[in-house]
């Protein structure tokens, strides 16, 4: 899956992904809509946001949960 919305930079935010370079992260979004904030508060509150930079920070949030760190056994 590819997320060309989501952006990584050390320098910025912490190395937090955020959306478009922008410094709104996608932690803020998520967390945004688990407060209960709807898509049309959180673009009124933020304008320079697209509804799809929601729909992709939600889908890079699920995806992260999805990833699992195994340990490397020795053969």
């Amino acid at each position: 899956m590819t997320f060309d919305r989501i952006t990584h930079n050390p320098l910025q935010m912490g190395g937090k992904p955020c959306i478009r370079g922008m410094r709104v992260t996608v932690g803020l979004i998520v967390g945004m809509l688990a407060a209960g904030r709807t898509r049309e508060e959180i673009l009124k509150a933020y304008p320079y946001l697209e509804d799809e930079d929601i729909s992709q920070a939600l889908a890079y949030a699920a995806w992260r949960l999805e990833e699992r760190e195994l340990p490397l056994v020795p053969a």
